[in-house]
């Protein structure tokens, strides 16, 4: 899977009927909504630049993926997904 650049122009949104179409470039607009970073996700974003990593592992795991020979371990991943939803929730009151 390759991902491309991200587009981030808004355009305004007009109702269906009004809509046509347009072959020139799309003119940015003011965004429709203000998005703020938890404290934690702003601390995450700027340490995951200066986090350590193994790039040795790295290393490993880009070749067995050229190699052919990665395997996912799918119970793994999903334990994972799950604890971290249930780091999301909030806790029962008792």
């Amino acid at each position: 899977m390759k991902i491309g650049p991200v587009d981030l122009k808004t355009t305004a949104a007009q109702p269906v009927g009004e809509r046509k179409a347009t072959s020139g470039p799309v003119a940015a607009t003011e965004p429709s909504a203000k998005v703020e970073l938890s404290h934690h996700a702003a601390l995450t974003g700027s340490e995951a630049s200066r986090a350590d990593f193994d790039a040795e592992k790295v290393a490993r795991i880009a070749q067995a993926i050229r190699d052919g020979k990665f395997q996912v371990n799918a119970e793994a991943i999903a334990d994972k997904l799950i604890a971290n939803a249930q780091e999301l929730l909030p806790k029962p009151s008792h």
